[in-house]
């Protein structure tokens, strides 16, 4: 069965193996475990992951109810507060050295909206009013600061300047604003809500999802467009796979989270024809590939790819039960994982990327790095436990 397979692998794999990656010495967790296993306890920490850190423990406590997973996202939340979170200016930074210095102090929109996502979860399980009163300071500088009447603005130093947006851009353009930090303004924004209820946040998801249906979503290609400048014009011919299908099923829970009608029936057309893509073109060998830059398949398996293929395959066949292919799709997936993409040495977790024949690249990513977290495939097993369907 799916779900016990899914729930052993969280509880005696992924939940030990970042449990142990504590820093009981300095605060937070190792920055940095590279191919060969070797933790490097003088590794920057980066507050992406540190926020990812926080979530997955705190959902772990959600879901299985350990105090230890508690203890475990207490350790990374206070780590957040007291090294990431200006208490001056607003915001959270972008990195720290090990020792919890600032290391990097760019004030990224995408960085923020995890700190929320994982602060409201947090909240969630440990009840500290601390928690969401944190979100909310995080949440207001980034509607006060970081937005403009056409979506959201990216990258800014200490002091909220603007700066390149480098962290966020890739193949080779600089993106002024990307789908990729709206979709995840949107799910933060989501669990924030969830926790609150509150009626300026509802407004703000209702705009995000306008955008997405109107901006963001080609209906000619049925495909998200990815990087964009300040008027969110495309400026690059990209199909992410990856990020499709995760906003195929994150825009579906944000929708069911805010229960309002007309917004399902906007979005929920455009999220089926999502799923639908993606499986005619980049389901491939019972796994995910990456993306398509400007006609050249990229045709590498990376890690949170094949665990968002998994949600949003699944949550594909919730919507359109006739659709089992999707059903299958998501247990292939699932095997391929098992197969190639959990490390199977001692004391590790997933490979980061494997090339198309299913072996790890030869440039040996790292197995935790400020990229790589528990978020994608913690996430996954949650989903898979929580959506609870019998295969």
């Amino acid at each position: 069965m799916l779900i016990e397979q899914v729930k052993e692998h969280v509880i005696s794999g992924i939940l030990p193996f970042w449990s142990k990656l504590r820093d009981n010495e300095n605060g937070g967790y190792y920055g940095l475990v590279d191919f060969n296993l070797n933790i490097d306890k003088t590794a920057p920490k980066g507050v992406i992951l540190h926020s990812r850190i926080l979530w997955f423990f705190a959902n772990a406590y959600l879901m299985f109810g350990k105090k230890e997973y508690l203890e475990d996202a207490r350790h990374a939340y206070e780590y957040i507060k007291n090294y990431c979170y200006d208490k001056v200016n607003g915001g959270v930074f972008w990195s720290t050295s090990y020792q919890g210095e600032v290391l990097d102090s760019t004030k990224h929109t995408y960085n923020m909206a995890f700190a929320i996502y994982a602060l409201s979860s947090y909240y969630d399980a440990s009840k500290e009013e601390e928690a969401i009163k944190l979100a909310d300071e995080i949440y207001h500088v980034i509607e006060e600061k970081c937005c403009d009447s056409v979506g959201y603005l990216e990258a800014f130093d200490l002091k909220f300047q603007p700066v390149e947006n480098d962290k966020l851009s890739e193949n080779g353009v600089i993106a002024e604003k990307t789908m990729n930090t709206l979709l995840h303004v949107f799910e933060a924004y989501t669990e924030f809500y969830r926790v609150t209820k509150r009626e300026e946040i509802k407004s703000r998801l209702e705009w995000m999802l306008d955008t997405f249906a109107d901006k963001v979503f080609n209906p000619e290609l049925n495909r998200q467009e990815v990087f964009f400048d300040k008027d969110m014009n495309s400026i690059l011919d990209l199909h992410s796979y990856g990020h499709d299908i995760e906003t195929a099923w994150l825009i579906d829970r944000g929708c069911e989270v805010l229960g309002e009608r007309k917004y399902i029936e906007k979005l929920q057309p455009i999220t089926k024809k999502l799923t639908q893509k993606i499986y005619e073109t980049a389901y491939h060998k019972n796994s995910l590939w990456n993306e398509c830059d400007r006609g050249e398949v990229d045709k590498k398996r990376i890690w949170w790819v094949q665990a968002e293929a998994v949600i949003g395959f699944l949550n594909g066949y919730e919507k359109e039960p006739q659709r089992t292919e999707y059903l299958n799709a998501a247990k292939n997936i699932w095997e391929y994982i098992k197969e190639n993409v959990i490390d199977k040495r001692k004391n590790s977790e997933w490979f980061y990327e494997l090339d198309n024949n299913g072996v790890p690249t030869e440039n040996q990513k790292e197995i935790v790095g400020p990229w790589k977290c528990p978020y994608h495939n913690g996430r996954m097993c949650f989903e898979i436990i929580r959506r609870n369907i019998d295969v």
